[in-house]
């Protein structure tokens, strides 16, 4: 990205992290930025906190390591000593009323393989994927909803006891409504060009064996750990980007949203927040799919009706300390009962719960940080749900508590608990999304100066975002300097 020579402003609407992420990339590169942040904290669904005195994340709590875009940004802003892999990746699934180890050689929990979710599927499930291979090739078009094809290759039982619940984890939504081509990229890529599913999940598995197994960690120094987490919690990162925001002359304001744009001419803004009017060379929109609608809607009315059509899941986090003496141990063992990192929960179940994080066996910064507690969360809520939302803490915690007993046998009580609500919290990504993107990001960069970055566009997972956030940035950056090459032919060059 080239460094700014131009003394350009650019304001970036959105304290999450792709605003941050934004910010931080134009900042470094040299342009007057500033940051508005509508809420009163920075960093979105990233959020540190503390339960008991133990420091635990209270949202996002892991980085994807397989991509470089989330473990970078750490890296430039201070963290990279504090990166970490997790203590545990074995995960199970409650399915049945049994845990159940996670089964392997699956792709987003599509099996390449039957033999390898006997455990989890009844016999007549397990027969169901060997269909598979009978039947005559599925056209899958453009885009096509993963629970809808997954079931009719392989079997409902499938998709309700592993693709939906490892789905869920990420979107807290519905499987047979979300686009297999933006979910699971390389296995649409992959569906498209074998006669089976099968076969395209045996491909997609081939071509990451053969990547060289430390390929994925070798831009941390930590092996080829798939995720990582942060000494503290990954809600520090948006604290620590900030801050480098701010030493790069960057400024940040809270309480500050933004409630219109104005246009100033061929390529200026106005940005009004409140009674601040900002005048601005560029703007990048890092908010909401809602927030950016209504501030297009005078521009952009095509991308602002795309944006007002986006839906969003809610989803609550119940975090849990109990003693860790009172955490039940297998007769002689002398470890904890609880088994690896946590467990999923497939929905056609009915229990409250879709997940639960063993948090201080998975990350040894929580055990560290409070070696008396164990501390776990459940996360509550998909999309549909929102009902789920408006329960008491006290009922969140209680049905957390009747269903943890049940899938593990703890019945202890807690020590602490905090509830932590994420409203309207991740995007979904129905079938067809990516075109909606296509056609926002068309209509939007017909605008000078203007781009849009976030969750609801690319990717909900940090790595994504930050990608998401550095596009944008960068294409802002790029028209800058062209608009000031065609003002003034001599800037960007020094004699």
């Amino acid at each position: 990205m080239n460094a700014d020579t131009t003394g350009s402003h650019v304001v970036v609407a959105g304290g999450g992290i792709a605003g941050l992420a934004a910010a931080h990339r134009l900042a470094v590169a040299g342009h007057r930025v500033t940051l508005l942040e509508a809420g009163s904290r920075l960093g979105g669904k990233l959020l540190a906190g503390e339960i008991a005195g133990a420091p635990v994340d209270l949202g996002a709590e892991s980085l994807l390591a397989r991509r470089p875009e989330a473990v970078t940004l750490a890296r430039a802003v201070g963290l990279g000593d504090r990166l970490q892999a997790p203590a545990t990746t074995t995960a199970s699934v409650w399915s049945r009323g049994e845990l159940v180890p996670m089964p392997k050689g699956h792709v987003m929990g599509v099996p390449g393989d039957a033999h390898a979710v006997e455990r989890l599927l009844s016999e007549e499930g397990v027969r169901r994927i060997g269909r598979d291979g009978e039947l005559p090739p599925t056209e899958i078009g453009e885009d096509i909803a993963i629970g809808a094809y997954v079931a009719d290759r392989m079997g409902h039982e499938v998709v309700d006891r592993l693709v939906e619940p490892l789905l869920g984890g990420v979107y807290a939504g519905d499987a047979y409504r979300i686009s297999m081509r933006a979910a699971v990229p390389a296995l649409f890529d992959a569906a498209r060009s074998h006669s089976t599913l099968g076969a395209a999940v045996r491909a997609v598995q081939r071509a990451g064996a053969a990547v060289p197994a430390d390929a994925a960690g070798a831009a941390t120094g930590l092996g080829g750990s798939v995720f990582l987490g942060v000494d503290g919690g990954v809600g520090t990162l948006p604290g620590a980007v900030a801050d480098a925001i701010r030493a790069a002359g960057g400024e940040i304001l809270t309480d500050a949203p933004v409630t219109e744009l104005r246009r100033t001419g061929p390529t200026g803004w106005q940005v009004v927040s409140g009674d601040r009017v900002l005048g601005a060379d560029a703007v990048v929109l890092a908010t909401p799919a809602g927030p950016a609608a209504k501030l297009l809607a005078p521009h952009a009315p095509a991308a602002s009706a795309e944006l007002g059509a986006v839906a969003y899941a809610s989803m609550a986090l119940v975090t849990l300390a109990f003693r860790r003496s009172d955490v039940p141990v297998p007769a002689g063992a002398g470890l904890p009962a609880l088994p690896g990192s946590g467990f999923l929960v497939p929905p056609v179940d009915g229990h409250t719960i879709k997940a639960s994080t063993f948090s201080s066996q998975k990350w040894r910064w929580v055990a560290d940080g409070a070696p008396d507690l164990f501390v776990l969360r459940t996360s509550v809520g998909r999309h549909g749900e929102e009902e789920q939302l408006h329960r008491e803490d006290a009922d969140l915690v209680a049905a957390s508590l009747k269903d943890l007993a049940a899938a593990t046998g703890l019945g202890a009580r807690p020590v602490a608990t905090t509830v932590t609500r994420w409203t309207g919290g991740l995007p979904q990504y129905p079938v067809g999304h990516l075109d909606r993107v296509a056609r926002v990001r068309e209509a939007v960069a017909a605008l000078p100066g203007l781009r849009v970055a976030g969750a609801a566009y690319d990717g909900v997972g940090i790595p994504a975002c930050v990608a998401s956030a550095h596009r944008a940035a960068d294409e802002i950056a790029e028209e800058i300097i062209a608009t000031s090459k065609r003002t003034d032919p001599g800037a960007g060059h020094s004699l």
